[in-house]
């Protein structure tokens, strides 16, 4: 069932609780850079958005009852395994500087969303006391 504030909002209320889930991917990668044996994970954010919007073609099955389980219930389909460009002895793939790069680049799609959400939620107020 379609919400009108997530409509109004659009992709970008949506992108914003995945692109919070990948920064927390990237930090637990950043947190277990010399944990042997870690492999880096990461997050298909394309896929995950495409689920968040309801798309077809994600590989992922539909809930069409109320009765019906949601399938990703404590798992999340999206998450993926990130081989490393240098793996270490120990087996671990995280290389920090990469980590270090992408979770940069993460915060900041995550401030651009929030910022877009902010003009949204700005402009709605705006409409309702007239000011």
């Amino acid at each position: 069932m379609r919400n009108l504030i997530t409509d109004y909002l659009g992709l970008h209320a949506q992108a914003m609780p995945l692109r919070e889930q990948r920064m927390k991917l990237i930090a637990s990668n950043l947190t277990n850079a010399d944990t042997p044996g870690y492999k880096a994970q990461d997050l298909d954010f394309d896929a995950a958005l495409r689920s968040a919007q309801g798309q077809a073609g994600n590989g992922l099955m539909r809930t069409t009852h109320e009765q019906h389980h949601a399938l990703n219930a404590g798992l999340n389909p999206f998450q993926i395994e990130r081989a490393g460009m240098q793996p270490s002895i120990d087996g671990n793939t995280v290389d920090p500087d990469q980590e270090r790069a992408a979770y940069g680049r993460a915060a900041l799609e995550y401030r651009a969303s929030l910022s877009f959400v902010e003009a949204k939620v700005r402009s709605m107020l705006t409409a309702i006391t007239g000011q």
